[in-house]
């Protein structure tokens, strides 16, 4: 059966040693900017940046859009007037650093092996470096960039791993593969938790016998156990408060991901007069969110026996005329209506996920089950909206 599988980077593919390799990257970095900013000044702003990425909860901002409203005002001089000179520093002087790093036994067995045997594999290293960089790290792996279906940058990603909307961002990109999901990576805190937490198998390379993890080992242990289990894996259940949220966060992420670089026909076109175009679908969820979920939601919230309707949303395509909407603009509106939700179900207490209720179509049901349905909404449509992109070569574009 095939699977889908995250690698992580960084003490996974790669031997990065962080210790030696994080002050290696400070110091060149201020090195290159001390021209222009004082080295201190430089490195306070940075890890300011970084920690504001970690913290980040918003669908609607990239962790570059974060990183760079923190990093730039610290330092007191215009963002353009830098730009330049961080280009130059991950074009010139980052690629030296990789002596700080050593690849690692396995590595690119493993994904040959996993590509050979029809077997989705994407790059799921921590979004808070930029793509030039993250390019540049795969590589010192002596791995090639293009073998992964996703990799994961600040440009584009919304979420850090210490979030499970992260992995939910992930593989909304990689369309919703309705196939078991592995999530590989030496840091438990980082990689296996809160992919778990989505419901992902976890396997913790490099790890002991010390009881964190069930499934343990290197990279060559990792592909023996796939091959030895492979059979008995099960696809995600988005079925847990945590991982329904967690779903309904990385929506409005994913889909500003996927459609950043469509042209204005792309955005219209339909594959069949059957299909939706890609606007129609953005289109159908925002409205979605807006005038059903956000009235199922005020329902279960309010009413001693609710009974939540479902109202036939999707003649509204053609009712309203969704092929002449903007599609940033729908895109950004569906991320406002959902960030709305999202506050008012994030102070839900705990034991009111279980509120009983009935519900048109499905019948006796609970405030968390309703939610689930809501988060089945989203994955339905990911993945007709990644079915609709063009084909465009390249890690993190549909292949």
């Amino acid at each position: 059966m095939p699977i889908t599988l995250l690698l992580d980077l960084d003490d996974t593919l790669l031997q990065t040693n962080t210790d030696v390799f994080l002050p290696a990257y400070y110091k060149a970095l201020a090195g290159h900017l001390a021209g222009i900013v004082p080295a201190e000044t430089m490195l306070s702003a940075l890890q300011a940046g970084v920690r504001r990425m970690m913290l980040n909860r918003d669908p609607s901002h990239t962790l570059q859009e974060v990183f760079e409203a923190e990093f730039y005002p610290r330092l007191g001089t215009p963002a353009d007037s830098l730009r330049g000179e961080i280009d130059e520093f991950y074009q010139s002087v980052f690629p030296t650093l990789g002596r700080a790093t050593q690849r690692k036994p396995g590595a690119q067995e493993l994904i040959d092996w996993a590509l050979s045997a029809g077997h989705q594999v994407a790059m799921a290293t921590d979004p808070v470096f930029p793509m030039a960089a993250t390019l540049e790290r795969v590589r010192w792996a002596g791995l090639d960039p293009g073998q992964f279906a996703v990799i994961s940058s600040f440009e584009t990603f919304h979420f850090t791993k210490t979030h499970p909307a992260y992995f939910a961002e992930v593989l909304g990109r990689l369309g919703w593969p309705d196939r078991p999901t592995i999530m590989a990576g030496n840091d438990v805190e980082r990689d296996l938790l809160p992919a778990e937490r989505l419901g992902l198998t976890s396997f913790h390379v490099n790890g002991g016998s010390d009881g964190v993890a069930e499934r343990s080992g290197d990279l060559f242990q990792l592909r023996e156990w796939i091959q030895a289990d492979e059979s008995a894996l099960q696809p995600p259940v988005i079925n847990t408060k945590e991982a329904i949220l967690a779903m309904l966060e990385a929506t409005p992420a994913v889909l500003q991901g996927l459609t950043a670089a469509l042209t204005p026909a792309e955005w219209t076109h339909e594959a069949s007069p059957d299909d939706w175009a890609m606007i129609e679908l953005v289109c159908h969820l925002r409205d979605t969110e807006r005038e059903v979920h956000a009235q199922q939601i005020a329902t279960l919230l309010e009413s001693d026996a609710p009974f939540v309707a479902r109202p036939d949303a999707a003649v509204w395509a053609k009712q309203r005329r969704y092929l002449g909407e903007n599609g940033p603009s729908s895109v950004r509106e569906l991320a406002a209506a959902r960030v709305a939700c999202l506050d008012r179900l994030r102070s839900v207490a705990d034991d009111v996920w279980a509120k009983p209720a009935r519900h048109a179509i499905f019948g006796p049901t609970n405030f968390l089950e309703v939610m689930g349905f809501m988060a089945e909404h989203d994955r339905l449509h990911l993945r007709q909206a990644w079915r609709t992109l063009p084909a465009r070569s390249g890690p993190t574009h549909r292949n």
